[in-house]
């Protein structure tokens, strides 16, 4: 499919999120260059189901170029903090929700292991095979109502920098050949969900709060 230009029902909510923004923080609004742009990111998300300059740029037939999009997204002064909440906002409004359940929840994503640059890769255990895999771990914080259920806040979860330092001096030993009995344990809690979420929930609560 070919993007001439951002949907307009997706140029419209663009444009109510940042009426949103600028209700908030009158001089943290987008600028109408940031917004086209915004607004034809999104329809691309949309109509290419990845999130992929080189896609976007080849479903706009050039028009959007692949360098042009990838500068605006590292260089130009979007107000990324306000940007998640006011979308919250204008969607609570459109639906008109006053009241919902907040639940934590998290996922995986697997990424190879030749990824060296991107941020928040660990080593994460693999709940299908029982083994260990190199990803990231995202903590969602999750508004849920009648309606609809949307993400209201998102970390990057890390490991407890005891277990980092364990993992990194485990793969030494083994090396060696050390058997798994000589080897210093684990460090209780790991990765578990069940630590990602108490260390998670208050910051993500704060942000979706703000």
């Amino acid at each position: 499919m070919i993007i001439g230009k951002p949907a307009p029902f997706v140029r419209a909510f663009v444009d109510a999120v940042d009426e949103a923004i600028r209700a908030q923080s009158p001089s943290h609004g987008m600028s109408a260059m940031q917004r086209t742009w915004l607004a034809f990111c999104v329809t691309a998300v949309l109509v290419t189901n990845s999130i992929c300059w080189a896609r976007f740029e080849r479903a706009s037939l050039g028009t959007y170029s692949l360098a042009a999009l990838s500068w605006m997204f590292r260089h130009s002064k979007m107000p990324w903090d306000e940007l998640l909440v006011a979308s919250v906002r204008v969607i609570l409004r459109h639906y008109g929700i006053t009241s919902g359940s907040l639940v934590i929840d998290d996922t995986d994503n697997p990424r190879s292991k030749a990824a060296k640059a991107l941020a928040h890769l660990y080593k994460l255990r693999d709940k299908e095979s029982g083994g260990y895999l190199w990803g990231q771990s995202l903590v969602f914080l999750l508004l849920v109502t009648p309606k609809i259920s949307i993400p209201v806040g998102f970390a990057f979860y890390q490991p407890a920098p005891e277990l980092s330092a364990w993992y990194k001096k485990d793969k030494a030993l083994k090396k060696q050949g050390v058997t798994k009995q000589q080897r210093p344990p684990k460090p209780l809690g790991g990765s578990t969900v069940s630590r990602r979420m108490p260390s998670m929930g208050p910051r993500l609560l704060s942000m979706a709060l703000r």
